[in-house]
């Protein structure tokens, strides 16, 4: 209980899916994504994270130049940027502004929260990619917020803070140090097994597509081995007719001659008779 703090100070998936930070076990698919990311912070991004704010649920149409007219008044803007999509150019819905100074920040931080900007309620805070520790952005499960409509919700942050959790009073008090320890030892050993369970998942799958590439090598096979078949008893089948109309042919033959030699014995007979 003595390390919980309704916002986080150290990124962890499995504390982000819990409402009030103390699950030991998913309860979604996409915490298990976040706890097996493996996620890098994008090196390309310039400017002091100290110094930047993270500016949300921002209006489609809302500028860069409208944000910078709103946001000035709270101190001089080193850098701002909409984050917009690569092929279409449209924003996603949010921003980075990076202030000159300290104060300018912190500032903005307290007083910009929920402003209306374009008909929308805006959501400051600090930058979370490049400050908070072992960061999983949204796309890969982690995140903090989130819509309850989809089921992916996110404890930690400033728009949705952990909840205090209950604590039960201890019946011997003796025993609290001991009873932490022993709690702290369940959690890890839980994560260890999620994370068991996590690899032998992959193991099975892997196991699964091996099992399906050697039933479809195995029906390939049989399949060849089926239309060899068949084209062995085409084979068989076309040779036996030819055998057939070969042997008709000669039956024929050999009547026709049989017919003849008959003919040509009563020819002989009756030149004789006439003699």
């Amino acid at each position: 209980m003595n390390e919980w703090t309704p916002v986080a100070t150290v990124y962890n998936p499995l504390r982000a899916g819990s409402i009030d930070g103390t699950d030991v076990d998913p309860h979604d698919r996409a915490v298990w994504r976040a706890m097996v990311a493996r996620y890098v912070p994008n090196k390309e991004v310039v400017g002091d994270p100290h110094h930047t704010l993270f500016v949300s649920r921002l209006n489609r149409q809302t500028t860069e130049e409208k944000l910078k007219e709103v946001f000035s008044k709270y101190g001089d803007i080193q850098r701002l940027r909409v984050v917009r999509d690569i092929v279409t150019g449209i924003s996603k819905g949010y921003a980075f502004i990076e202030y000159k100074e300290e104060r300018a920040l912190l500032k903005a931080h307290r007083d910009a929260n929920k402003l209306i900007v374009d008909q929308h309620e805006l959501f400051v805070d600090f930058e979370q990619e490049r400050t908070l520790k072992g960061w999983v952005p949204r796309r890969l499960g982690g995140g903090l917020g989130g819509k309850k409509e989809s089921g992916q919700l996110r404890f930690g942050g400033r728009d949705r803070p952990f909840r205090k959790p209950i604590n039960l009073p201890l019946m011997m008090s003796d025993h609290s140090f001991t009873d932490r320890q022993h709690t702290r030892g369940e959690r890890q050993l839980s994560n260890e097994r999620a994370r068991d369970r996590q690899r032998e998942k992959g193991i099975d799958r892997d196991e699964r597509w091996r099992d399906r590439s050697q039933d479809r090598e195995k029906g390939r096979a049989r399949r060849e081995e089926r239309d060899r078949e068949r084209e062995r008893s085409d084979r068989d089948h076309d040779k036996e007719r030819k055998d057939s109309k070969r042997e008709r042919h000669r039956s024929k033959e050999r009547d026709s001659k049989r017919v003849k030699d008959e003919s040509r014995h009563r020819d002989k007979g009756r030149h004789k008779d006439r003699k």
